[in-house]
């Protein structure tokens, strides 16, 4: 299917027919569904989305978008999925399929063994629920660990935090430490051992921690690669988060407009007076900006690039520009923004949930200073 147009060189960010398919499908169908009032009703559902979404999605062909045909999957790539993600960002769509997808069937799919790539990336292109639980960014040196088991494989240990969907996936890609070096495991998510507690997140999507109790794990459910699997895991993680970004960005910049061009104040519209108008016109910079710098990321890991430097820069950027984009909408609105009738508060719920995704912005700036050697 490919990735945007481009010369061996340099990203074009000009859609191609299919990718444009793609996101017009997308977006119709989860306007078609009233998407963003389902996920209201997903504020008490433990699962954290709507199985019969899910199931669409599935039927679409959307969880083997990024996968190999041989396994099932559509042929195309990181790309191509990210205009989904996108989409599930405009539409305020609680859904599985980055944790699935991005943080789980795309490092397979580069670091797994054949068999492991034939049992999982098959069972997800046909709809199995899978979700990563990351070593804890914030926590140096806490999260799962594991350990060679007496009778061999493994067995892992610890708390994972804040893992997506945990209560409806069947699997885990679990980050743990083992002799000092991160690595992931794949584990069954209904394995003796694994007890799950709801976080409690301004988010929509319902994460739990996962604590493991010597879980035990086969020697062939170690993905290969060592660190480098581990760090996929954050890399597609962060990139697919920015695209949603994007999507939830761009539909507050869409709200906002529509509502200042129909609020009428003083006998005209709200949006013909200046203040108005550059708040606009600033939510648009940072919508345009969000959407060139997170695809700068998404194409450089789609085209098997260095991609850690464009993630990091990415994910500073856009978990800023997304909140700095929410707050404007607020001043535009007024009250009625803040009201639980009005979607507006659910995407600034959602910018501020997934700014600490991955990696907040200080981290993400950090890691870019230590890469051009500042102290």
């Amino acid at each position: 299917m490919g990735a945007f147009r481009q010369d061996p060189g340099a990203m074009d960010l000009t859609l191609t027919e299919d990718q444009r398919l793609i996101a017009a499908t997308a977006r119709e169908l989860l306007a078609s569904r009233n998407a963003t009032a389902g996920a209201r009703a997903m504020a008490d559902d433990p699962t954290g989305y709507s199985a019969a979404l899910w199931k669409e999605m599935v039927e679409l062909g959307w969880t083997g978008l990024a996968l190999p045909e041989e396994y099932g999957g559509v042929g195309g790539d990181f790309l191509d999925v990210c205009l989904l993600f996108e989409q599930l960002g405009y539409a305020l769509v609680p859904s599985p399929l980055p944790a699935t997808v991005a943080c789980c069937a795309l490092p397979i799919a580069r670091f797994g063994t054949g068999a492991q790539k034939e049992e999982w990336l098959g069972a997800i292109a046909r709809g199995a629920v899978m979700s990563h639980a990351p070593l804890p960014w914030d926590r140096p040196g806490e999260g799962p660990v594991a350990r060679a088991a007496d009778g061999g494989g493994f067995e892992i240990d610890g708390t994972a935090r804040f893992v997506p969907y945990a209560r409806a996936a069947e699997a885990l890609l679990v980050a743990a430490d083992l002799d000092g070096e991160p690595r992931a495991f794949l584990v069954d998510a209904r394995s003796p051992g694994i007890t799950l507690e709801p976080a409690g997140t301004v988010g929509l999507d319902r994460p739990h921690h996962v604590r493991f109790a010597s879980v035990a794990v086969p020697d062939d459910h170690v993905l290969g690669a060592g660190t480098a699997a581990v760090d996929a895991i954050s890399a597609y993680g962060a990139a697919a988060a920015c695209a949603e970004m994007v999507g939830g960005a761009q539909r507050v910049l869409d709200l906002t407009i529509e509502y200042a061009t129909g609020r009428e104040q003083f006998g005209k519209p709200i949006g013909a007076f200046q203040a108005v108008q550059h708040h606009c016109a600033d939510m648009a910079i940072d919508v345009l900006g969000s959407r060139f710098i997170a695809y700068e990321a998404i194409w450089r890991l789609s085209a098997s690039r260095e991609a850690a430097a464009e993630v990091s820069m990415a994910k500073a950027w856009t978990s800023e520009a997304y909140e700095r984009v929410c707050a404007l909408g607020h001043q535009v609105h007024g009250a009625i923004g803040f009201t639980w009738e009005h979607d507006l508060h659910l995407f600034s719920r959602h910018a501020m949930a997934a700014a600490p995704a991955f990696g907040d912005d200080d981290l993400h700036l950090d890691r870019l200073a230590d890469r051009i050697g500042l102290p």
